[in-house]
């Protein structure tokens, strides 16, 4: 018998084949894996959203107990208002009805304060927040905030 002769260049008829049953396993393969992988994300989006209703009812339920145990429906009766209006305050006298005169009123509003605390939190120095209250909220003495907020200024001795 005499053994057949490929060319050198060619692999024989068989392996060709082989490789091309190959490939076209691994194409479907790899279609059937993106399959998957797209279902399971299809279902695990599903779940995420029925799990959001579920909570999301959960939470409306609970809010609707918690205001009802506020506020309960089933008296036919309108609540009594619990605050009152704010009334106008007269120009307050410098002295009390004995005469006596009045401590003086703190330096600085709460905005002043909240600044001043914002800034030094934000690392701003004591100079930079005193120049700030004195354009801003034209304090004069700015010492009593700054004191209270960044402590009592050390003076070199």
């Amino acid at each position: 018998m005499s053994a057949k002769k490929f060319p050198p260049n060619r692999p024989p008829a068989s392996a060709a084949d082989a490789a091309q049953r190959l490939a076209t396993i691994v194409d479907a393969a790899e279609r059937a894996a993106a399959s998957v992988i797209d279902d399971a994300e299809q279902q695990a989006q599903s779940r995420l959203d029925e799990a959001r209703e579920r909570a999301d009812r959960v939470i409306a339920e609970r809010l609707r107990e918690l205001a009802d145990e506020l506020d309960p429906s089933g008296s036919g009766e309108r609540r009594a208002v619990h605050l009152k209006p704010v009334e106008d305050v007269p120009d307050q006298p410098d002295q009390n009805e004995d005469g006596d005169p009045l401590a003086p009123r703190r330096s600085g509003s709460a905005g002043a304060r909240l600044l001043a605390t914002q800034m030094a939190v934000s690392g701003a120095g004591r100079k930079e927040i005193e120049a700030r209250l004195r354009s801003g909220f034209e304090i004069e003495d700015t010492s009593e905030i700054l004191d209270a907020i960044l402590g009592p200024e050390e003076l070199d001795a």
